[in-house]
Formats: C-alpha cells, structure tokens, sequence
C-alpha cells in the first residue's frame, strides 16, 4: 500500500514496509509455544520442587529459543532501508548500503564485503525445481507455437525480485544513504543465557 501521491508538492511518495516471513515456521511457532508452555505449566503445578526449578529453567531456555527461530525473523522494506530481522540479530541496511541479493540455498543480502542471511525468506528447493520444470514446459509451448501456461517463480525467488527492484529504485535516494547498523538481540539472548546456565547448574547438582 502506498501514501497518497506527493508528487504535486514536488515531493517523492513514500511507500508503506513490504513485510515478509515464513507462514510454516510461524504456524510452527505458535504449536511449539504451545506445547511447551502446556508441558512447562503442568510440571510447575503439579511437579516437585526440583521439577518445577528444571520446568522453569526449560520455559526460559525453551520459549526464547523456539521464538528466536520461528515468530522472530521477518523482513521489511521500503523506500529508504531494509531491516533484517534474524534470530538473535537486526540488521538495518540503507539501500545505498546494498551491494547484491542473492537466492541460492538461501537468500542473503552483501554489503561491504559482508553478506547476512534473510532468515525469513527461505529458499525452497522443491518450489524452485517446479517452477523450473514449468518454465521449460512454457518455453516447449512458445516454441510449438502454443499459448503457454503461466509460470511462477519460486517464493523466495519472488521476495528477492521485489527487494531488487526497491534497491535499483531507491539507491540513489538521499534518505537512502547511510551506514549498516547490527544490533543484538537481548531481549532473546538474556533470557535463553539465563535459562541455559539454571539447566546447567540443576543438572549438575
């Protein structure tokens, strides 16, 4: 969705974040939550003092970890940055920072001599080995001067045209200047940490 046109004004539209994840892994998310957290409650009621220290020390390691991988990483996007947000990193990169994106066994984005996975963008290759055998099935077609059907790409494929074309388009801007930011994720790492040392210590003892 985009803002109303400003182009009378003289100035440049803006445009609203494109936003992408990982439908499996969100549903995925959300039952493993789910689980664990029914599993985590039952020990914590019902369980002796010993079981509820470890059920409590699982649901701090167990929560932020699950979370981290699955409802965490997203990807957005618009007309001056895009932010990646990986399990335990947020990285923002100005699209004048962006050197390339690449879809191979998983996309990635380079800048400076560095590349960052886009955890929510995965690469299927299933997905990718179809729209292939439909592309050739489509060129077959032209050739025998047949309609051709129509060809999807792959998603990840798609996610990445998409992020190319807002980079071609928007490099140039100065809002889109600017340097890379990384930042850690500590509202995931101190909790898990926390919760991996309590499994540890219990364990031990």
């Amino acid at each position: 969705m985009t803002s109303p046109d400003n182009s009378s004004s003289g100035t440049a539209p803006t445009y609203a974040d494109r936003t992408y994840r990982s439908p499996a892994a969100l549903v995925g998310g959300v039952l493993l939550l789910a689980l664990i957290a029914w599993l985590g409650v039952d020990a914590l009621i019902n369980g002796t003092p010993r079981t509820r220290m470890l059920a409590a020390a699982g649901l701090l390691t167990g929560v932020p970890l699950v979370t981290a991988f699955t409802l965490r990483p997203v990807v957005r996007a618009n007309a001056e940055r895009l932010t990646v947000c990986n399990p335990f990193r947020t990285i923002v990169l100005p699209w004048g920072a962006v050197e390339d994106l690449r879809a191979s066994f998983s996309c990635e984005v380079f800048t400076g001599g560095r590349k960052y996975q886009l955890w929510a963008i995965p690469v299927s290759l299933r997905q990718r080995k179809r729209a292939n055998r439909m592309s050739a099935k489509a060129a077959g077609a032209a050739a025998r001067g047949e309609e051709p059907a129509e060809v999807r790409r792959a998603s990840a494929d798609q996610s990445l045209d998409e992020l190319r074309e807002l980079r071609e388009r928007n490099a140039g801007r100065a809002e889109a200047q600017g340097a890379v930011a990384v930042r850690w994720s500590y509202e995931i790492l101190v909790p898990l940490a926390v919760g991996v040392v309590a499994l540890v210590l219990l364990l031990a003892l």
